[in-house]
């Protein structure tokens, strides 16, 4: 292993600029040394800006996966998630993929093998879970604060709100709209929040209400009608082996005021949470015969930088040995399994049971 370790970006775009090239910026015992993109000037680019163009760059992964790398960073469209973790895997690379795992749960089980395979280290980013408000709520229910939680709510929903650049909106491409893009985020800490990893089946409804709309008020500016493919709401309702139930709400147009974006609602036999938005928590229950609610102050203590500081950190860790996983593979394909399941029960309007797959 080298003095630092040579990480290498897969997708140059939004991704790689904003969340993850920043946050390997920071950390002293790694550098970016290979990007790649189908479109090179983007790697270009993103090898300038962040490496004083001293990297090398490419334009297909699989020269990159050829090179002296100890990790790559797969920041792909979702239908690419798969091929390219799996062939870096195989090439000896520890993988970090950006959400959702994969598109299915086929999909999800190949790359599991892949990381049997090679015995090098899968992650996938679902970085919510390192929010402060997370980490507390996290802590409460390891602890037992809420006891036995058999009623969730996974919610992430947005009023005008659609991502209209790139792929976002082409369904071959990513898999589907809001509920694989950003329900994802949700139903991900929902599990992770209730250490429950055991779906029996699910009920969905898919939504395309919005997609043909023109006078649109969207925040990020119109979307094209014709290319909006995916559905603009997902909502879906899975029961658990234990019998808890989750409701699933996703949505990136929807005519509401209280937009909500990757939060959980838990209920538990002693007490309960919610996430009025990210970063913010209300723990409730019962004590001395008298309701009460607890609100944390997550602008008081010590920070241990963003969720992306916090996620680069701990994938650096256990590569070096240092730590473990936070994100494991095994729970992420969980999460494709049920976003998988929602959207089959939509299209057939019938629950599916996750015995079938």
């Amino acid at each position: 292993m080298h003095t630092k370790l040579r990480y290498g970006i897969i997708g140059c775009g939004g991704i790689a600029r904003g969340l993850y090239l920043p946050s390997i910026q920071k950390l002293e015992d790694a550098e970016i040394t290979a990007f790649c993109d189908s479109a090179p000037e983007k790697a270009e680019k993103l090898n300038n800006e962040f490496c004083g163009g001293r990297g090398k760059v490419f334009s297909c992964y699989r020269e990159l996966i050829k090179e002296d790398l100890d990790a790559v960073f797969v920041l792909t469209p979702n239908n690419s998630h798969c091929e390219i973790s799996t062939a870096a895997l195989l090439a000896g690379k520890h993988v970090m993929c950006e959400k959702p795992m994969a598109i299915n749960y086929a999909e999800a089980k190949t790359m599991i093998a892949a990381r049997n395979e090679s015995k090098k280290l899968l992650t996938i980013g679902y970085q919510n879970r390192f929010r402060p408000d997370s980490l507390y709520l996290k802590a409460e229910c390891d602890s037992g604060v809420l006891g036995e939680i058999y009623f969730a709510k996974a919610t992430a929903l947005r009023r005008r709100a659609v991502p209209a650049w790139g792929v976002f909106l082409d369904e071959k491409t990513q898999g589907g709209g809001p509920l694989i893009d950003i329900g994802t985020h949700a139903l991900d800490l929902t599990l992770y929040m209730m250490n429950n990893y055991e779906p029996v089946y699910a009920a969905g409804t898919v939504y395309h209400k919005l997609n043909k709309d023109t006078d649109t008020g969207n925040d990020w500016g119109h979307w094209d009608p014709d290319k909006f493919t995916v559905e603009d709401s997902a909502f879906g309702f899975v029961v658990m082996k234990n019998g808890a139930t989750i409701i699933v709400q996703s949505s990136w147009a929807l005519n509401i005021t209280e937009i909500r974006e990757a939060v959980t609602t838990l209920c538990g036999t002693k007490a309960g949470a919610d996430m009025p938005k990210a970063r913010e928590l209300i723990i409730n229950g019962v004590k001395n015969g008298r309701q009460y609610t607890i609100k944390p102050d997550f602008n008081t203590g010590i920070s241990q930088g963003n969720e992306a500081d916090i996620e680069t950190r701990i994938f650096t860790d256990a590569i070096r040995g240092k730590g473990e996983l936070c994100v494991l593979p095994e729970q992420a394909a969980v999460v494709t399994r049920i976003l998988e399941g929602i959207y089959i029960a939509a299209k057939t309007g019938k629950p599916y049971f996750f015995s079938e797959d």
